[in-house]
């Protein structure tokens, strides 16, 4: 059914991996979760589930709880890790709750599995779900400290075979330094990994990066706040920029 879609609408991409920050969430507020960014994710994702584009979700937990903060403050580091993937879970439990409520079928997996909340994460169950027209959110990180939730999503997005991680932002796109303090900065439009990583542009962490690089896997940063944005990546427009 999605194939079929895809061919009608002309979508660029029939599997994606959308990554969105923790602190996205917050929209207006100074933490926690906004109902309204909530809202207004969820009608984004419904835009182009509706055209048929198999979605699954990696999101961060920094609206809560960020591990290498715990650790800059004297925590443990493995601890605070482990605090900051159960912060990705709540986050994914708003979005899986939200995508609900636009009577979208949704599946919510983890690196960390909680019964009754969310079962383990592995590459079959995540893609036959896909295959079922369900909307698959991953969270929990990868289950192991020490590690972003961009390698989970870099990591779950190799796993499922994604055609691209489509990672939100409230930019739109990658800039020759931020935009937000720099306003002689550039956009690039499209960059190779290795021009990336020579210029050091910092677009995913490291490790995240190697794994996308060495399995060929496109990440594409946007602007999802910008109503309508999603939807236009899903159908080729160059709104933002791509590393591939």
């Amino acid at each position: 059914m999605n194939i079929e879609n895809l061919f009608e609408y002309n979508m660029k991409y029939n599997r994606i991996l959308l990554k969105l920050s923790g602190e996205a969430l917050m929209g207006n507020m100074q933490y926690g979760i906004d109902p309204k960014q909530l809202k207004a994710y969820s009608e984004e994702i419904k835009s182009i589930y509706e055209k048929g584009v198999e979605i699954a979700i990696v999101i961060g937990g920094g609206n809560i709880f960020r591990g290498l903060q715990g650790a800059s403050q004297g925590m443990d580091r493995v601890q605070g890790d482990y605090m900051g993937m159960l912060a990705t879970i709540i986050n994914s439990m708003s979005i899986q709750g939200a995508l609900e409520n636009e009577g979208i079928p949704t599946k919510l997996l983890g690196g960390l599995a909680i019964d009754p909340i969310c079962e383990a994460m592995s590459r079959k169950r995540a893609s036959d779900y896909l295959k079922d027209g369900k909307i698959v959110i991953i969270s929990g990180g990868t289950g192991n400290p020490f590690f972003t939730t961009d390698t989970a999503a870099a990591l779950r997005a190799v796993e499922i075979q994604a055609d691209a991680i489509l990672k939100g932002t409230r930019v739109d796109g990658v800039y020759t330094s931020d935009p937000e303090k720099d306003k002689t900065a550039k956009k690039y439009t499209e960059l190779s990994f290795t021009e990336a990583y020579e210029k050091k542009l910092h677009i995913m962490d490291l490790t995240a990066f190697t794994l996308c690089q060495e399995n060929n896997l496109p990440i594409y940063v946007f602007d999802m706040n910008k109503k309508g944005n999603l939807l236009k990546v899903i159908e080729g427009e160059n709104i933002g920029t791509i590393v591939k």
